[in-house]
């Protein structure tokens, strides 16, 4: 049995409207607010638009939205504030403004901007069931529904569901009312005119008897009409005879009653990431062998790559999810140093991970099902290929750690940087990371910055050389002993001066020169400080060049 929740965002362009202040800033796909909400533009002046003053209420102040019909402009969503101040959606803002003294922030409605603001709630509100769909135009456009069959027990049940729903929407600014019940109707008209709750399996008819007829999704024409017959309540509707009813008001109000009852099916149409990159087959026969399972693969990806070049997208982590006859799932991350949507790339990859993987993979009696999905993206840029050139198959640095990562797991290791100007803090070790993008400019080396040269072994830390002469206090070495032998400075370069990062707690500074000695060996060596009449120049060797 279906089980669906009505989730009512009470006043919601005032809510986008209000959330947008607070946050001018936009944040993009990967922001952490709840709904996403676009905070561009949205707060022009409408002043701008029909001539009208906005006013210049701030921060909590009042905060209203109006738009323009026929006879001028009209109030469609108010905050509390303006609500406190007797405002209600519907009347006109000449008239609002004679009524209070108090200044209005006056914003113009935006239903584009609020619609796809409550798309990307909806995608948001996928972490609970795959099936979200947002209230349509007979709705209010202000909502969204959630089909939790099979899911609230992932979560301890619908009344925990319930809680952590509204915990979020309460820390993300979002006030709402929500319901749950049977049908889609059911829980719509509960959280709107009911106050929100959770009605048991079955008892969606108790639950609406003493709910207004207008809770049905009516148009007030009907409404009204309604009224005049003392049909104020769905109980009174429930029990007046049905054939009377659909000669005078036609099929759509017993459509409407029905739904409500679940008399009547109401299909709900999930709201979709359009760059939402799935693809699932399943098979009559189950499957094991890794062979099968690459190449059902491939075809998944050659099924993905049209959607993501039409996007200008390439796969930087996918997911396969191999779903066994016992309801088991496997599931494999491969990951790729650059954007790709190439299914022979894929192959390989996966080939190289199915064989370290071995018995371990654990097929059972086989899988039913394979899925693949694109976890996560990067940008391709479009190139102009030529008649001749025929397309790479793979190479480089990055294909290259991509095929040992899937042989040697956490072991693959890769140098990295750390932005520190001390050479001994400026790199480390570091997993091999294929979603970790390279940083930017890396690759070109008219963009990186002009250093000195740098020795091919860089010692951990400076080791102290003794018995140092230089020819002047702030010149380089004449003659230093390091590690017991002598050396005798033929030629220098330098200095090279290297602080501490500015936030650090300030430490000495360093000249660094290249010193080459009569033997020919070259060395990397710095005085750390100024030298003073009390205190003598302190010289190490940090490294050595080839």
């Amino acid at each position: 049995m279906p089980r669906i929740v009505s989730v009512w965002l009470e006043h919601w362009p005032v809510t986008r409207l209000r959330r947008a202040r607070a946050r001018p800033c936009p944040t993009g796909a990967s922001s952490a607010r709840a709904d996403g909400g676009r905070e561009d533009g949205t707060q022009q002046d409408l002043a701008q638009q029909d001539g009208t003053q906005d006013d210049g209420a701030h921060g909590d102040g009042p905060l209203v939205v109006a738009a323009m019909e026929a006879n001028g402009l009209r109030l469609v969503a108010v905050d509390a504030a303006a609500r406190a101040l007797g405002l209600e959606p519907g009347e006109t803002l000449a008239r609002a403004r004679a009524r209070i003294g108090t200044p209005v922030a006056v914003h113009p409605a935006d239903p584009e901007a609020d619609e796809a603001s409550l798309h990307r709630l909806c995608l948001w509100a996928k972490r609970y069931t795959p099936v979200v769909a947002p209230y349509g135009p007979a709705e209010g456009a202000d909502g969204f529904f959630l089909d939790i069959a099979g899911a609230s027990h992932l979560f301890g049940g619908e009344a925990q569901l319930l809680a952590d729903l509204a915990r979020r929407l309460r820390a993300g600014a979002i006030p709402a009312r929500i319901a749950l019940a049977d049908t889609p109707a059911c829980a719509f008209a509960l959280a709107r005119h009911g106050g929100g709750g959770l009605v048991a399996p079955g008892c969606n008819g108790e639950a609406l008897q003493a709910l207004p007829v207008s809770a049905l999704r009516l148009d007030p024409g009907t409404t009204q009409a309604l009224a005049r017959l003392g049909l104020r309540r769905i109980g009174d509707l429930a029990a007046a005879p049905r054939a009377p009813l659909a000669r005078r008001f036609g099929e759509t109000l017993l459509l409407r009653l029905d739904q409500a009852l679940g008399r009547r099916p109401e299909p709900l149409v999930s709201a979709e990431d359009p760059h939402d990159f799935e693809a699932l087959r399943g098979f009559l026969e189950p499957i094991g062998q890794p062979e099968t399972i690459v190449a059902t693969a491939t075809g998944l990806m050659e099924r993905l790559a049209p959607r993501l070049e039409a996007a200008g997208l390439g796969a930087r982590a996918l997911r396969l999810s191999l779903t066994r006859v016992d309801g088991v799932v496997r599931t494999l991350d491969l990951g790729m140093s650059l954007p790709s949507r190439c299914p022979v790339q894929l192959a390989r990859l996966l080939t190289l991970r199915l064989d370290r993987l071995g018995p371990a993979l654990d097929a059972g009696f086989g899988f039913e099902t394979v899925g693949l999905a694109v976890t996560a993206t990067g940008t391709i840029a479009a190139r102009q290929g030529t008649l001749v050139e025929t397309p790479a198959e793979g190479g480089g640095a990055e294909h290259l750690g991509d095929a040992l990562r899937q042989r040697l797991g956490r072991r693959m290791m890769r140098l990295g940087f750390r932005a520190s100007h001390l050479p001994e803090r400026a790199d480390l070790v570091e997993p091999w990371r294929a979603d970790r993008p390279t940083p930017a400019g890396r690759s070109d080396p008219a963009s990186r910055p002009r250093l000195q040269p740098r020795p091919l072994v860089l010692l951990s830390r400076g080791e102290a050389a003794e018995d140092v002469i230089a020819l002047a206090p702030d010149g380089p070495p004449h003659r230093f002993r390091w590690r017991r032998r002598l050396h005798r400075v033929a030629h220098a370069d330098g200095p090279e001066r290297i602080a501490d990062e500015w936030w650090r707690a300030p430490g000495p500074l360093r000249d660094y020169y290249v010193v080459e000695d009569e033997a020919g060996r070259r060395l990397w060596v710095y005085r750390e400080g100024f030298p003073t009449m009390e205190t003598p120049a302190r010289w190490f060797v940090h490294g050595l060049f080839a």
